[in-house]
């Protein structure tokens, strides 16, 4: 294939990719100029701070979500490997090996138990949501065993970094991003999109589409334990059912962001988009004065819109 084939094939695969996210990025520009106006301290390095340090953690777990569903799979796994992640990083940094320790722990943990998650799926031939949703009760049962309560222990100095008045959640979250691009340019990155869009047409084409399936698991599994480390962080110590909400969060924000269920559509950038839009909404009706149950119905519908809004456009212009 020519060079010039080459560049055009990753266009128009980019252009489909990237269709309607145009519309994604001015709903989340009007949310954010809307929040500046209902909270102006957003704008200063402590309220920026702070924004993006509650906006990280439902970043990192959309990623990990999103990961699953542009390879064609979804978990239910991760509110309860959030809670494992934070309660592993707050039971073992006070030990011999302290921070570098508990970091490590938490993230071999994620690591693993993502990678056993995907073995099941991809070996076993079972339905990924079944499986993540044995193993969120697995999951979430031996946090419990390992910390009943909130408690633990983390240092003062890893929550003054991770949730003081700097903007290093937002720093991370841009290491992070940029990490992914550079992991998008390898074989087994290009894999996660080709497997999810076509796995046979994929595995013909040389992708080890079963590894990669694997893998993605065990990166998600990663992600969402590194969530649960920086929440324990944040809270200054591991809490057994912390992640529970993130779990459909996750999910939402992914969906908001255009990656779909099936495999092979939307960006990771869309999904990061979605996580951001879902955190400015919940802000902008609390500052609005919604009530919670208020607030839970409005989400529910700006999601829907969000899922049916595209599929309607789609059959009106097929109709065409």
């Amino acid at each position: 294939m020519s060079t010039s084939s080459s560049s055009r094939l990753y266009g128009s695969i980019q252009l489909r990719r990237n269709r309607g996210l145009a519309g994604l990025y001015l709903v989340v520009a009007a949310f954010l100029i809307l929040y500046a106006l209902l909270f102006p301290g957003i704008l200063s390095i402590g309220g920026f701070s702070k924004f993006t340090q509650n906006w990280f953690p439902l970043a990192l777990v959309t990623m990990a979500q999103a990961l699953l569903m542009l390879n064609g799979g979804i978990t239910l796994a991760i509110g309860p490997l959030v809670s494992l992640g934070a309660v592993i990083a707050a039971t073992t940094m006070e030990g011999a090996l302290g921070v570098p320790g508990g970091i490590l722990a938490a993230s071999l943990a994620g690591l693993s138990i993502g990678a056993v998650i995907g073995a099941i799926v991809t070996y076993l031939r079972l339905p990924a949501i079944i499986v993540t949703l044995a193993g969120s009760f697995i999951i979430g049962g031996v946090a419990l065993i390992l910390l009943p309560r909130p408690g633990g222990f983390i240092p003062d100095w890893l929550s003054t970094v991770l949730a003081g008045h700097t903007p290093v959640a937002f720093l991370l979250l841009i290491v992070i991003l940029a990490l992914w691009k550079a992991f998008l340019a390898t074989p087994l990155g290009l894999g996660i999109y080709a497997a999810g869009d076509n796995p046979v047409g994929a595995f013909r084409s040389g992708v080890p589409v079963e590894r990669v399936k694997v893998a993605a698991f065990a990166l998600s599994g990663l992600l969402a334990a590194l969530t649960g480390l920086f929440v324990a962080a944040q809270t200054g110590s591991g809490d057994p059912v912390i992640g529970t909400p993130f779990t459909l969060n996750s999910i939402a924000a992914a969906v908001l962001g255009g990656v779909g269920f099936l495999g092979g559509k939307g960006t990771m950038r869309g999904a990061i988009c979605g996580s951001l839009l879902l955190s400015v909404m919940i802000n902008v009706m609390f500052f609005l004065g919604f009530p919670p149950v208020a607030q839970y119905v409005a989400q529910g519908l700006i999601i829907v819109g969000a899922v049916a809004v595209p599929e309607l456009l789609g059959q009106w212009r097929a109709r065409r």
